[in-house]
């Protein structure tokens, strides 16, 4: 029935069409005739009165055209345009694949950084009204975002007037007791209102309630949802079963939303009560706060430093020099990624002009060559409407397949470097997961659609007005092409050749900032490192003693192995989160409660010999340097000129950790090893002996003169060896430590991309060029033949394309600096070690750019001067 339907309404169309195009011949005759009458009636001859009245109305063809749309739009003519325009496409199939192919590119890069941007930067983060979530911190002199104490977090939490709550959490996993021994698991610690704050409820089970994290009350645990379906299997018998963690029996209570993340806490599979502290210096807890309603941010912030002044001077032994900083969530979650992605935004923004550019400029030269095609078409009497119609057509169609190709480019490309991302980088990075087509990034590729295509609409539109007919008709469009396109298409070019400068330059500077990075000094030799990180847990490890000889066995049994030179024990590695810092004070000097602090590290005695670190002054540990021995420490150069400038430390003595009845004393200055990100500055540290301060968690550095990597999988094996009990994990060279850092995959990616985008913006910049100077070439073809017939050398022809070349290439690349200079100093935060100004990059893009450009200009000036002058002329 649908079907008769349909038949039956194409069938009223087309008599209807018909019908109208009857009574409209029949209209137009009648009223000839009646012309006809009226000059043979005024005494003309038959043949004499029916040209009058030919001429009267003019081009019958035109009239009916011009009928036709007085009655309206209709499908039939859109369906007419678009037939057209596919066949167009299909006579000049270079033509449609290049055009194509450069748009897809380019909207392609554009709409893939756009779904990075709307995962991190757009998509609300999965929390109740997020925007009025903060983090809070406490500052102290070594930098603004370190841990608070669960006294300051009861202090803040009872005296600020601008949350409506707040709460804690501690971003540390835990050692589960499995079946098949201890292992290390991914997990956080929280009060107990920490998931209503975030506005966040279980998807199966109960919260958290209010009290439950009393030491009093019974360990219990919240699943994520992967955790769920990884461990347990997505069972929902999974509540009330037990769970063992850092020896503590948990029950499971709930499971959290499969969509939850918490970014400043991942990656974390397990969610448990945080045990309350008395120690009010003891500092392991980063705060979440939800500001009341009608709060601003600037005015908790206000309210929250004042508790924190007031704290200072009720317990300055503790409190001084520290105060209260906060940030927004968001903040907190893609402050490190926001200038990256918009740099990478801006980027995919100028490939896309690139590429615009270089279409438009495509149909430019094209509706050119048509201008003879348009007059015909003109004088037929196709109206200026159905002209204008035709070229929207043909843009918008050719604008549809490049968007529908680049969006395919850019999901599939969203999908491959989201697989890119180191585990650890996407743990802590989880709203990138969330990256890929939506309604917010379909819209965004809707809007470059259509605006590209309104673009390569118009831009043939306004170049071929219908007063230039006659002019069209008479010339074809040849003549008047080679002189347009001589100052249009160079205009263009210029443009293009500053834009790709732009974009090398950008790549070039985050390239040689990521190369620096690498290469940074980090006080240390990373090449034949092997590190793995070990827990000893459990009855065995209770007492310093036992710890100390689990340590000296390790240190033996890793130097038995194959190709081992040197082992070492520290309690954090290098190239870390830099946390972990006590208070010291210099004995003997005035103390008037300065809150001094810097990062400790419990070392072996043969720690820097495992590292090749230097030590500048002083002596290394020694291995029977005990807690029967008295107290000593080493300090690095960044902490010895901070303290004791002009001075020879060595000697003297310092508290640490606040017991000043046992003051240790300086055996040496070490050189600085970078216990932080590779991007940050290094600051105070200090070094006591591991036999004196044992830690059951630490970490285990061995030097070979083998492969590093063929040694882990026997490192891993002799701890076990040791003792099946202990947890091994995060086995990893030093080399993957570097390579697999927050700073330095941040630098690579960035780095990447821009020289990805740079390198298709060189390629179409040079391209395009290339395609100004040959169609120059092409139309000069009878000037060039004429010059050669009269004698002229074929260097004189290589001069006067080269030349032309020459100055645009050089006009593109003098405003391309310019604008490099802009742009690197808006991108300053992301260098490392390099200035924005950089002459080497400039100065080397150019050249590559300048040389490239003038090879591609060299092509066609070799074609013309192999013209022959006979045959040049004879085809004019």
């Amino acid at each position: 029935m649908d079907g008769i339907t349909h038949l039956l309404r194409k069938l009223s169309l087309l008599f209807g069409r018909n019908k109208f195009r009857s009574e409209l011949d029949e209209e137009m005759a009648f009223h000839r005739i009646q012309a006809e009458k009226e000059f043979a009636a005024a005494g003309m001859s038959p043949k004499a009165a029916r040209i009058a009245a030919a001429r009267r109305f003019g081009n019958p063809v035109k009239l009916k055209e011009n009928s036709h749309e007085v009655i309206g739009f209709r499908f039939e003519t859109v369906a007419q345009d678009l037939r057209f325009a596919l066949r167009q496409l299909r006579k000049n199939p270079g033509f449609a694949a290049t055009a194509t192919l450069i748009l897809a590119l380019g909207i392609g890069a554009s709409v893939a950084i756009f779904g990075f941007v709307d995962a991190a930067l757009i998509k609300p983060l999965p929390y109740v009204d997020s925007s009025r979530l903060t983090i809070l911190f406490e500052s102290i002199p070594l930098g603004p975002r370190f841990h608070l104490s669960y006294p300051d977090y009861l202090d803040w939490k009872t005296m600020n007037k601008s949350f409506s709550s707040l709460e804690v959490y501690s971003p540390f996993g835990f050692m589960m007791s499995t079946r098949d021994g201890v292992q290390q698991v991914d997990g956080a610690r929280v009060s107990a209102g920490f998931f209503r704050t975030l506005g966040v409820t279980p998807v199966l089970g109960r919260d958290f309630y209010i009290g439950e994290d009393s030491p009093a009350k019974p360990r219990t645990v919240l699943l994520t949802y992967a955790a769920w379906q990884k461990r347990y299997g997505g069972r929902s018998d999974v509540l009330g079963q037990s769970v063992t963690l850092d020896g503590a029996t948990n029950t499971i209570i709930g499971v959290l939303p499969a969509d939850f993340h918490f970014a400043p806490a991942e990656p974390t599979e397990f969610w448990t009560n945080v045990l309350p502290d008395s120690c009010r210096g003891c500092h392991n807890l980063f705060g979440v706060a939800r500001l009341k309603d009608g709060v601003t941010f600037q005015s908790a912030m206000v309210d929250i430093k004042s508790i924190s002044t007031r704290l200072e001077k009720q317990y300055p032994d503790s409190n001084r020099d520290q105060v209260a900083f906060m940030l927004p969530l968001a903040e907190v979650v893609v402050g490190d990624i926001r200038p990256i992605l918009l740099v990478l935004l801006i980027g995919a923004g100028l490939l896309l002009l690139i590429a615009t550019i270089n279409v438009a400029s495509l149909l430019l030269v094209r509706s050119e060559n048509r201008k003879r095609e348009i007059a015909v078409r003109g004088a037929l009497g196709a109206s200026a409407s159905r002209l204008v119609r035709q070229f929207v057509t043909e843009g918008l169609l050719l604008a549809a397949v490049g968007s529908a190709l680049g969006v395919f480019f850019a999901n599939s490309a969203m999908q491959l470097l989201a697989r890119m991302l180191p585990k650890d980088a996407m743990a802590k990075m989880p709203y990138l997961q969330g990256a890929g087509l939506n309604l917010r990034v379909a819209g965004f590729a809707l809007a470059i659609s259509v605006v590209t295509g309104l673009l390569f609409a118009l831009t043939p539109t306004f170049r071929l007005s219908l007063s230039d007919l006659r002019e069209g008709l008479a010339d074809g469009g040849r003549g008047s092409a080679g002189a347009f396109w001589r100052r249009f298409g160079a205009n263009l070019v210029v443009i293009e050749l500053a834009t790709a400068m732009v974009l090398l330059v950008g790549a070039g500077l985050l390239g040689k900032s990521f190369y620096r990075l690498l290469h940074s000094d980090a006080g240390l030799a990373p090449d034949h490192l092997a590190t793995l990180n070990v827990a000893a847990t459990g009855d065995r490890y209770a007492k310093d003693e036992q710890v100390i000889a689990l340590g000296r066995r390790i240190v033996d049994e890793a130097k038995r192995l194959p190709g081992v030179t040197s082992v070492g024990i520290t309690s954090s590695l290098p190239l870390g989160d830099g946390d972990g810092t006590t208070g010291f004070r210099v004995i003997g000097r005035p103390y008037h409660g300065e809150h001094q602090e810097a990062a400790i590290r419990h070392v072996s005695s043969a720690y820097f010999q495992t590292l090749l670190a230097r030590i500048v002054r002083g002596r290394a540990f020694h291995e029977d340097e005990d807690q029967s021995k008295p107290r000593i420490v080493i300090l690095n150069q960044t902490m010895a000129s901070q303290y004791f400038p002009g001075e020879n430390p060595v000697g003297k003595q310092i508290t640490v950790g606040g017991d000043d009845k046992n003051p240790a004393e300086i055996v040496a200055i070490i050189n600085d090893l970078q216990e932080g990100q590779l991007d940050a500055a290094p600051r105070a540290a200090m070094y006591v002996p591991y036999n004196q301060n044992p830690r059951s968690y630490f970490a285990v550095v061995v030097r070979t003169s083998q492969s590093e990597d063929s040694l882990l999988p026997s490192l891993a094996a002799t701890m076990h060896q040791i003792d099946p009990g202990l947890a091994v994990f995060d086995a990893a060279t030093m080399g993957e430590r570097i390579h697999d850092s927050p700073s330095a995959y941040l630098h690579r990616s960035s780095a990447w991309l821009a020289g990805w985008f740079a390198a298709v913006a060189f390629i179409l910049g040079v391209v395009g060029l290339y395609g100004v100077v040959a169609y120059s070439v092409s139309q000069r073809t009878r000037e060039i033949g004429v010059r050669m017939a009269l004698g002229a050398p074929r260097g004189s022809v290589y001069g006067l394309i080269l030349k032309e070349a020459g100055w645009l290439t050089s006009i593109g690349i003098a405003l391309g600096l310019i604008s490099s200079l802009a742009a690197g100093t808006l991108m300053r935060k992301l260098l490392f070690g390099t200035e924005a100004w950089d002459a080497s990059t400039l100065a080397v893009v150019a050249v590559v750019l300048g040389g490239a450009a003038m090879l591609a200009s060299y092509i066609p000036a070799r074609r013309a001067a192999g013209v022959n002058p006979v045959v040049a002329l004879r085809a004019e």
